[in-house]
C-alpha cells in the first residue's frame, strides 16, 4: 500500500455503539446520586450486598431510560451534528432492537428493585420511567418548559436510594430531590447554550433557541443559581448535616455563581462551557461534603 492511499475507517462496532446508547457517564452520575441517598438514610446500617442489589437495579433502569430516549428522539438526533453518528440516526442498529432492550431492562430493573428493596423504591424508578420518557422527552419538540420537567426525572435518583433503605420519604428525600432540581437549569442551560445551533437545526425549543437575545436564558441562570445556595443549605437547618457541610456547600454555590455571572456577563461557546464544567464539579463535591459531615452527625 502506498504512503498517498487512504485507510477506510473501520466501522463502530457493538460494544461502542452499545456505550453510545446506555450513556455509561449519565448512568454513573445517577448511581452517584441513588448512593448519596442510600448512604445518608442507611447512616451505621449500612448492608453491602442490598446496596450492591439495589444500584445493580437501578442501573438497568437508568441504561432502560437511555435506550427508551434514545428510540424516541432518533429522527431529531439525526438533524444534530454532536448526535446525528448515534447508532439508530446513523442507521446502523434497528429502532425495534433499542426498543425492545430497553423495555427489557426497564421493566427487569423496576421487578428487581420491588423484590431487592420495597415497592416505594420500584414506585419511585418507574416515575423517572414515566416522567423522563413520556413527558420530558416528548415536550422537548414543543416547549422551552422541558427543561424543568425533565429537572424532575433527575432529581430522583437519591430520593430513590433513600426509599430503598428508609421505606418511606421525609423532609430529607425533599432536600436532596430540591438540590438536585435546581442544579440542574444551570447545568442544562448551558448545554442548551453550547448546542443552540444543533437544537435550532432541530427544531426544538430549548430556551437558547427561543430566545436569541439571550435575556431570558440569562435571567433563569441568574435565578436558580442563586436559589441553589440557600436550597443546598437546608440539609443543615433540618439536622442532616453539620457546619462542615454548611460552609463547604455555600463556598461551591458562590464559585458556581461567579462561573454563571461570568457567561451572564459574556455568554459564548466558551464562558457555557465553564459553566457547565463548574456544574459538573459542584455535584459531587457537594454530595461528597454531605455524605461525610451527614454520617457524623
Amino acid at each position: 500500500m502506498s504512503s498517498g492511499e487512504t485507510v477506510p475507517a473501520r466501522p463502530p462496532g457493538l460494544a461502542r455503539d452499545v456505550n453510545l446508547l446506555v450513556k455509561p457517564r449519565i448512568v454513573s452520575m445517577v448511581l452517584l446520586a441513588m448512593t448519596v441517598g442510600y448512604v445518608l438514610a442507611a447512616k451505621g446500617s449500612f448492608h453491602w450486598l442490598h446496596y450492591v442489589q439495589t444500584i445493580g437495579a437501578t442501573m438497568l433502569v437508568a441504561m432502560g431510560t437511555s435506550l427508551l430516549n434514545q428510540y424516541t428522539e432518533r429522527d431529531t438526533d439525526g438533524l444534530m451534528a454532536r448526535t446525528r453518528d448515534r447508532p439508530l440516526p446513523a442507521g446502523r442498529r434497528r429502532a425495534g432492537w433499542v426498543l425492545f432492550w430497553g423495555l427489557a431492562v426497564s421493566v427487569v430493573g423496576v421487578a428487581l428493585l420491588t423484590w431487592w428493596a420495597n415497592a416505594l423504591t420500584a414506585g419511585v424508578a418507574v416515575v423517572v420511567l414515566i416522567t423522563y420518557n413520556l413527558c420530558y422527552t416528548p415536550l422537548k419538540r414543543i416547549t422551552a418548559a422541558n427543561t424543568l420537567v425533565g429537572a424532575v426525572a433527575g432529581a430522583l435518583p437519591p430520593v430513590l436510594g433513600w426509599a430503598a433503605v428508609a421505606g418511606e420519604l421525609g423532609r430529607e428525600a425533599f432536600a436532596l430531590f430540591l438540590i438536585l432540581f435546581m442544579w440542574q437549569p444551570p447545568h442544562v442551560l448551558a448545554i442548551a447554550w453550547m448546542y443552540k445551533d444543533d437544537y435550532t437545526a432541530a427544531r426544538m425549543p430549548m430556551l437558547p433557541v427561543v430566545d436569541p437575545s439571550g435575556n431570558s436564558t440569562r435571567r433563569q441562570l441568574v435565578v436558580y443559581t442563586l436559589a441553589l445556595i440557600p436550597v443546598s443549605l437546608y440539609p443543615t437547618m433540618i439536622g442532616m448535616a453539620g457546619p462542615l457541610y454548611f460552609y463547604g456547600a455555600l463556598l461551591l454555590g458562590l464559585g458556581l455563581t461567579w462561573s454563571m455571572l461570568v457567561m451572564v456577563r459574556a455568554p459564548s461557546f466558551q464562558t457555557a462551557r465553564n459553566l457547565l464544567r463548574a456544574t459538573v464539579i459542584y455535584q459531587p463535591l457537594l454530595f461528597m461534603l454531605l455524605v461525610i459531615d451527614g454520617l457524623r452527625t
